[in-house]
């Protein structure tokens, strides 16, 4: 299983769906060197502001923006054998009807798009029917093009050697796969061993759910999805707003993480840049994923509206590292809390249409920073949760 590569430049993203550009590379290499001989390092941190700014300036922002407008076209297939519930998933995730569903084999009669925007979902026919030769060919090929591929099997069918086909064939394709178990509402005494059945000849968790009900897919489907390629993130909150909030939520947890961590760098100066590329990022993933298209000079003004001056913030951040061990863990926590609250005040920005004023949007950063632990508990501002 592949996942495909980030565009040029964002090496340093890849690893955790997060980063900074390397347009600053020249400034890293000198802390990085400074790291190495202890004695240079009272001198890593910015002199003056101005050398910030500079520095923050150098970054490829250009960059940042296309990685963020390729995760808007990133798109999901769903495959999987005869009546095993496709076209209702499909109906289920999109809020309204698409593709025809019955309980007559084959009656998916080729391959269904809807094109919203860049963002396609896809349902296949089926294996196995009626001149399935050709159509499980349309299925592959479709499913090649795709970023995420869902399997989805039949519960009550049971694992037949034909889906076990299907899952072979779909792993040559290269792309992430998560399987699905679909109809878990009518084999719940047995689901347990057609669970362990898949477990044991596929070597995957297959995830339940009813597509019909509507069980497990916003709880355990639609993360599984993310976490096979978290590009997905964008793409899905833009086109499913049942699911928005959730995975804007989840969007920012992952970048006050990453943050958090980026910021334990015990070399003053370092983190500086990743730190204002994983915010700027994150800010234009929550606008890309509300519909909106923000330009990163646009995002940059955002955040300081937000939370004030980019670089007296950052530089107070750095201060606490004067103090080994304990300096570098404040530093983390700070940058972590920080980059949750602006990235939760953000989403309330664009949730509301944009009409909250300046003032409006720094009072409740400030309210947020104060009270982290309450909100994050609660799954976020608004308690929108996974």
């Amino acid at each position: 299983m592949g996942v495909r590569p980030a565009p040029p430049g964002l090496a340093a993203m890849a690893a955790a769906g997060e980063g900074c550009p390397g347009a600053a590379s020249c400034y890293t290499r000198r802390q990085m060197r400074a790291q190495r001989n202890p004695a240079r390092r009272t001198l890593s941190l910015p002199a003056r502001l101005t050398d910030l700014r500079r520095l923050l300036q150098a970054l490829d922002w250009d960059q940042l923006s296309l990685a963020v407008q390729q995760e808007a076209a990133a798109r999901l297939a769903i495959v999987g054998p005869v009546n095993s519930g496709k076209s209702t998933l499909f109906n289920l995730i999109k809020g309204h009807k698409v593709s025809a569903v019955t309980a007559v084999p084959g009656t998916t009669r080729g391959l269904v798009e809807e094109r919203v925007g860049p963002f396609t979902l896809i349902d296949t026919p089926g294996f196995g029917e009626v001149g399935g030769v050709d159509r499980a060919e349309i299925a592959r090929r479709a499913a090649e093009h795709a970023d995420v591929i869902v399997l989805l099997l039949d519960a009550a069918a049971g694992l037949r050697q034909t889906d076990a086909e299907i899952y072979r064939s779909l792993q040559t394709t290269g792309v992430p796969l998560v399987v699905a178990v679909n109809k878990v509402d009518l084999v719940r005494r047995d689901l347990s061993a057609v669970l362990e059945d898949i477990r044991r000849k596929l070597g995957v968790e297959a995830i339940p759910i009813s597509a019909k009900a509507g069980t497990g897919v916003a709880g355990r489907l639609i993360p599984a999805v993310i976490d096979a390629h978290p590009w997905m993130v964008v793409a899905l909150g833009r086109e499913l707003p049942a699911y928005r909030r959730q995975l804007t939520h989840r969007l920012i947890r992952s970048a006050a993480v990453l943050n958090g961590l980026i910021a334990a760098e015990p070399v003053p100066g370092l983190d500086i840049p990743l730190l204002l590329a994983g915010q700027v990022r994150m800010v234009l993933r929550i606008a890309a994923i509300y519909g909106e298209s923000l330009s990163v000079r646009h995002a940059r003004e955002l955040l300081t509206t937000i939370a004030g001056g980019v670089t007296l913030r950052f530089l107070a951040g750095e201060l606490a590292k004067v103090i080994p061990g304990p300096g570098w863990v404040v530093a983390g926590v700070v940058a972590g809390v920080g980059t949750w609250a602006m990235g939760q005040v953000a989403a309330l920005y664009f949730e509301e249409g944009k009409r909250l004023t300046p003032a409006q949007l720094r009072e409740r950063y400030r309210r947020l920073r104060r009270r982290p632990r309450r909100k994050l508990a609660g799954g976020g501002e608004g308690g929108g949760g996974e």
